[in-house]
């Protein structure tokens, strides 16, 4: 698979992190926005600095608001922004590799669920694991793993977009690598949570290691292999969004927690939290910990209580 021109869709903080990353792989990106001014300061100064700060991008990226063809599509949207993304583009066929990390709100459909219903022609890929953009961009070591149905396509992908810095792992589990990507924004908010009600490293360490415990009950019962639990994805990505400021979700849940800051509104993991529950229900899997982060995020519970009652759950084999 001959890949030269790749385009990206989403001129934000991720989507140009991306397209910095493509660009230094060698690839000649195009990167596909809205904000007019954003794209003017991206062809001209070759910063982003609304969403990137001072990081100098690549020459060999050309921002512009419409996208005319490549060989490689880059989906860098927020999750509920998908659909309306994909049915602005049209019917595609190139492949296009998925990068929200979320379930959608309505239909409780995964991002390549999405994909196959509005644009049957296109091949899905996934791309997922422990990273924040501001290290991507500014050319960090940062491992991903990028998952497809077709192991030779896969890893031609992955060696498309690798360079220096940025490692692609190419695996064959896009169901279980969306389900570790969305989960793990749930458990982060919980994370934070913890975290701003002052209830220790203990609680914390104690909760991330639980939250593993439960998706890996999720994941399998919901068509996700084991396997994919214990890579950069599952257990590489949880651990991150789970311990670090810098993630959205884990900021969000520090608010919550500690009811004096203001939560952030673009955090996932307040869209997929109610789909989490709706889907383990379904597939009649417990789930205490998405249960409580749905208690948490409804406002009507507040931390300690929703702890005290995970503390009060009856005791029994840890396996």
């Amino acid at each position: 698979m001959a890949i030269e021109r790749v385009a990206v869709i989403g001129a934000g903080e991720w989507g140009t992190a991306l397209a910095q990353a493509a660009a230094t792989a060698g690839r000649h990106v195009t990167l596909i926005g809205r904000d007019p001014d954003v794209l003017a300061e991206i062809n001209v100064a070759h910063t982003n600095r609304k969403h990137l700060g001072l990081i100098k991008l690549s020459h060999h990226i050309a921002a512009t608001s419409r996208y005319s063809g490549a060989d490689l599509v880059i989906l860098a949207v927020p999750a509920q922004s998908t659909r309306a993304v994909l049915g602005l583009l049209g019917n595609l066929g190139e492949p296009v590799v998925l990068t929200a990390k979320g379930l959608e709100h309505n239909s409780l459909k995964r991002q390549s669920e999405i994909l196959s219903e509005l644009a049957p022609d296109a091949v899905p890929y996934v791309l997922s694991g422990p990273s924040f953009a501001i290290d991507v961009a500014a050319g960090r070591p940062t491992a991903v793993t990028l998952a497809g149905d077709d192991v030779a396509a896969t890893e031609s992908i992955a060696a498309a977009l690798a360079g220096p810095s940025f490692r692609l792992y190419a695996a064959a589990d896009i169901t279980g690598v969306e389900l570790c990507g969305a989960l793990k924004n749930v458990y982060a908010l919980a994370a934070g949570a913890v975290e701003g009600a002052k209830l220790g490293a203990s609680a914390r360490a104690g909760l991330i290691a639980r939250a593993f415990a439960e998706l890996s009950r999720i994941v399998p019962a919901l068509g996700g292999r084991a396997e994919t639990l214990t890579g950069l994805a599952g257990l590489g990505d949880l651990a991150l969004s789970c311990t670090s400021p810098q993630s959205r979700n884990y900021q969000h849940g520090v608010a919550l927690g500690s009811k004096t800051l203001e939560p952030r509104s673009l955090a996932e993991g307040i869209f997929t939290a109610p789909v989490a529950q709706a889907l383990a229900q379904r597939a009649g899997v417990e789930a205490p910990l998405i249960d409580a982060v749905n208690q948490l995020l409804s406002g009507t519970v507040s931390i300690d209580r929703i702890v005290a009652g995970l503390m009060s759950r009856p005791l029994k084999r840890e396996n």
